[in-house]
C-alpha cells in the first residue's frame, strides 16, 4: 500500500468516527519532519506519521515526535500493519 493511499483510508475512518483532520498538503514550506496528520475532538488531540510497511522515520521526524511527546501531545507512527492500533486509538 502506498503512503498516499494509507492516508486517506486513515482519514475516511477518523472522519468517520467524528474526528475534525488536518494535513497540510503542501509540505514544502513547512518544517521538515513535522507529523502527516493531526486529529482533533472535543477533549483530545491526537497527531501522527503514517509509513508504509517499510518506510523509515527521518532524524527530522524522530526529533518532532520526540519534541512533541515530550510536550504531553499524543503523537503516534502507523503503518498499514497497525491497522488494528489505528481503530483502537480513534474509537469513540
Amino acid at each position: 500500500m502506498t503512503e498516499k493511499a494509507w492516508m486517506a483510508q486513515v482519514t475516511e475512518l477518523a472522519r468517520t468516527l467524528g474526528w475534525r483532520v488536518y494535513h497540510p498538503w503542501l509540505s514544502i514550506r513547512s518544517e521538515r519532519g513535522w507529523p502527516d496528520l493531526a486529529f482533533v475532538r472535543p477533549g483530545r488531540f491526537v497527531m501522527a506519521e503514517l509509513k508504509t510497511d517499510r518506510g523509515k522515520l527521518t532524524p527530522s521526524q524522530e526529533e518532532w515526535i520526540d519534541a512533541l511527546r515530550g510536550a504531553g501531545v499524543e503523537v503516534h507512527v502507523w503503518r498499514p500493519a497497525d491497522w488494528d492500533d489505528v481503530v483502537e486509538v480513534l474509537r469513540p
